[in-house]
Order: structure tokens, then C-alpha cells, then sequence
């Protein structure tokens, strides 16, 4: 505990001090671009930037293998603890361990509760969009039969789907053949 706050504050410490170099650099940049920039203070205020997007990279490369050792140290200590508290339940009961197994069980039929309710409203939304696209559906066959450009339209729209269709699956069923040759040639 007490490393991960020293972590913490060297990390806020860091933080700052980047952002400090960063309007630093910023500073340098308007100063240059108000003044005749020459040559040599450009690639001096590049140079700088480079340093700073140097440093910003490696910190975050660091504070990334920091998090996973800290993660992975985690997860080695929750397993211990529960090695030793399933070690240490091998003298309990069995009533106890019955109890404990049935509010496991209790909490696996919630969650599936909580899984279906969910099923449930998607699938009224489903069936919401559904009637809403009937209706759509039945009110532009109605401006088809009134609109002979527009029952064209759709023909048209229909013959490209469809031959699309038919592409698509000579692609599908081409590459499939060629699949189970190469297959059968090994």
C-alpha cells in the first residue's frame, strides 16, 4: 500500500513535470515564431520536441508495465487468499459449505433472471421495429400502386438485390470449390 501511494505521487510528480517541459516547449515555439526563426533555433526547438515526445513515450511505457506488474501481483494474492480461505473452509461444516454453494446457485438463477429480462425487452423492441416497418412497407406498396414510376423504382431496386444476391453466392460458392480442391490436392 504504502508503494503504490510513494508510485502514485512519483507518477503525479512525473506527470507534472511533462507538462511543465510541454508549455516550456510551447513558450519556446511562440517566442521563435514571433522572432526571425533561424535556422539553428528550429531544429533546436524540433530537437526539443523530440526529447519531450521521447520522455512522454517512456513514461508511458513504464507506468503500463508498472499497472500489469501491480495487476499481476493482484490476482497472485487474491488466488493465495482464496487458496488458504478454501483451505481453511475444509474445516467448516458441510451445512456451511451446503449454504454457501446454494447462495452461489441463488446468484447464478438472478443473473439468468437479469439475462432473460433482457431477451424479453429486446425481443418487444424487435417486435415494435417490426410492426413499424410493416407499416412503412404497407405504405409504399400503397404510393407503388398509385405511382407506376415508383412501383419501377422498386423493381429496379429489387433486380439489383437480387442479382446481387446471385453474385455474391457464385463468389461464395467458387471459393468454396477452389477451398475443398486445394484441400483434397495435399
Amino acid at each position: 500500500m504504502g508503494s503504490n501511494r510513494s508510485w502514485k505521487s512519483m507518477e503525479m510528480e512525473l506527470q507534472s513535470l511533462l507538462e511543465k517541459l510541454l508549455d516550456i516547449n510551447d513558450s519556446m515555439s511562440r517566442c521563435a515564431a514571433s522572432a526571425s526563426a533561424t535556422t539553428s533555433v528550429t531544429q533546436k526547438l524540433a530537437r526539443h520536441r523530440d526529447i519531450l515526445h521521447e520522455f512522454t513515450q517512456e513514461f508511458r511505457r513504464i507506468k503500463g508495465n508498472i499497472n500489469s506488474m501491480r495487476e499481476h501481483a493482484e490476482l497472485l494474492s487474491s488466488v493465495r487468499d482464496d487458496i488458504s480461505e478454501y483451505k481453511a473452509s475444509g474445516s467448516t461444516s458441510p451445512r456451511m459449505q451446503l449454504l454457501r454453494e446454494r447462495a452461489s446457485i441463488h446468484g447464478s438463477i438472478s443473473h439468468m433472471d437479469d439475462v432473460i429480462n433482457q431477451a424479453q425487452s429486446t425481443r418487444s423492441v424487435l417486435g415494435s421495429q417490426r410492426a413499424l416497418f410493416g407499416d412503412v412497407q404497407g405504405k409504399v406498396k400503397l404510393l407503388s400502386d398509385k405511382f407506376p414510376i415508383i412501383r419501377g423504382l422498386l423493381g429496379a431496386i429489387r433486380r439489383k438485390r437480387s442479382r446481387d444476391t446471385l453474385i455474391l453466392s457464385a463468389v461464395i460458392a467458387a471459393c468454396t470449390l477452389f477451398l475443398i480442391i486445394y484441400w483434397l490436392s495435399k
